[in-house]
């Protein structure tokens, strides 16, 4: 029996559904062949399906619809023996996303999801990137917001420098119409799911460098001059903080791949956010302190975990946010890129070059990040012959360098483009 193109596992969480009403469309548009929807309720799954065709105004019956459950490791690996792409919706990952590659990479099943946690991913690098190279397939992990456009933005930067890249430094804007606002502090800004990651991302930071000591034995070149991160930065009358996403994480394991595997130079990057006045982000580091320690201490972080709402003051609620307020939330990572121009010498003189790229969007968590995810999953299935020849646990920079996902993303409205150039 041939295999389903691809199945969205998750279906109907807040992410895996807007996943799949994306997915109507684009299954026509980029001509991805059979696929379907998983969870472990079908009542759930049906009522979804009619959702989403009301939605769309598209008959979607032919629709494969799968029971797998998490806890269920035959289900997991009956469904991913289905389809030749798992698209992993089901997260926080730490805790759930496990199974499911391993049930993919033994059914010998691509994957894809939008974790933001750099434990689990480097963790399923170290455990399952040698048996996913013998399978044949690729896990890559983190195509969403965290970190599409961090990642491929620095490839981005790099084919059109001209020279070389020394070090890339992003600034995240957001913005949210005044008329939206009150909507948004009703339902909030973000999802529960992604809350809950976050937290217990925190809780465990101090996993990482046993983890990376294990996963890169060498250290990677140092090279000058070094790019510090700034702890409070002023930029065009603006304020930036340090992005405590996982952006910087997966940068650089792209970055150890190209000069582990390729030869090439490292580029070092940092990411920030525009924290509002002197005052707001004095504030945001006060919060963030705060939220550090509550996170190390069980019973508080049950409270951050129980009362996401008043413990976010606001920007995180169970229901997720309104569309109104998710389609009218633009974000913009300008990434500012320098080195040096073509002859020039790298070792004896500072960088003098800079070109800066920008990417842009709307729906930055829901929106964007389904956009990235299934063109993530799209170009595995449909560019083999530009991806890398072994196939394994991958970064988005390594896994899509060489692909058309830039120019997919673009014809989706996640605009890349280079807007200066000194």
């Amino acid at each position: 029996m041939s295999r389903l193109d691809l199945v969205i596992f998750g279906a109907t969480g807040f992410t895996g559904k807007q996943a799949v009403i994306h997915m109507v469309k684009f299954a026509k548009k980029y001509g991805v062949g059979p696929w379907g929807v998983a969870g472990r309720s079908q009542t759930k799954l049906e009522a979804l399906m009619k959702e989403v065709s009301i939605k769309t105004g598209e008959d979607i019956s032919s629709v494969k619809i799968i029971i797998a459950d998490i806890d269920d490791e035959k289900a997991l690996k009956d469904m991913c023996a289905q389809t030749k792409m798992i698209v992993n919706c089901c997260g926080p990952y730490r805790m759930y996303g496990e199974p499911v590659v391993k049930a993919a990479v033994e059914n010998k099943t691509n994957y894809v999801d939008v974790s933001g946690e750099p434990q689990f991913m480097e963790l399923m690098q170290l455990r399952y990137d040698e048996q996913a190279r013998e399978a044949g397939v690729f896990v890559v992990s983190a195509c969403g917001w965290d970190s599409i456009p961090c990642d491929m933005g620095v490839i981005f930067l790099k084919q059109n420098f001209a020279g070389t890249l020394h070090s890339v430094e992003s600034y995240l804007k957001t913005y949210i119409p005044p008329e939206i606002e009150k909507e948004s502090h009703e339902r909030g800004l973000i999802n529960y799911g992604t809350w809950e990651s976050l937290v217990h991302g925190i809780a465990h930071h101090d996993e990482l460098p046993a983890l990376r000591k294990q996963l890169y034995p060498e250290r990677l070149p140092l090279l000058k001059p070094k790019l510090e991160r700034q702890k409070l930065q002023k930029k065009d009358d603006k304020w930036y903080l340090p992005f405590l996403g996982a952006d910087e994480s997966v940068v650089y394991r792209t970055q150890r791949y190209l000069y582990h595997k390729e030869q090439q130079r490292p580029i070092q990057f940092k990411a920030y956010f525009k924290s509002g006045s002197l005052m707001q982000s004095i504030l945001f580091i006060l919060a963030g302190v705060l939220l550090f320690v509550m996170t190390k201490i069980s019973f508080l972080r049950k409270i951050l975990l129980k009362y996401p709402k008043i413990c976010s003051l606001g920007m995180v609620t169970r229901e997720g946010p309104t569309d109104n307020v998710m389609n009218n939330t633009h974000f913009t990572f300008e990434l500012v890129g320098k080195g040096w121009e073509t002859g020039a010498d790298v070792q004896n003189t500072e960088p003098d070059k800079i070109v800066v790229a920008k990417v842009t969007g709307t729906n930055p968590g829901y929106g964007a990040t389904v956009v990235a995810l299934l063109m993530s999953a799209v170009t595995i299935l449909k560019e083999r012959e530009n991806l890398p020849r072994a196939g394994g646990v991958l970064t988005p920079g390594a896994a899509f360098k060489n692909t058309t996902i830039i120019q997919k993303l673009i014809e989706n409205n996640l605009n890349y483009e280079i807007v200066g150039n000194k």
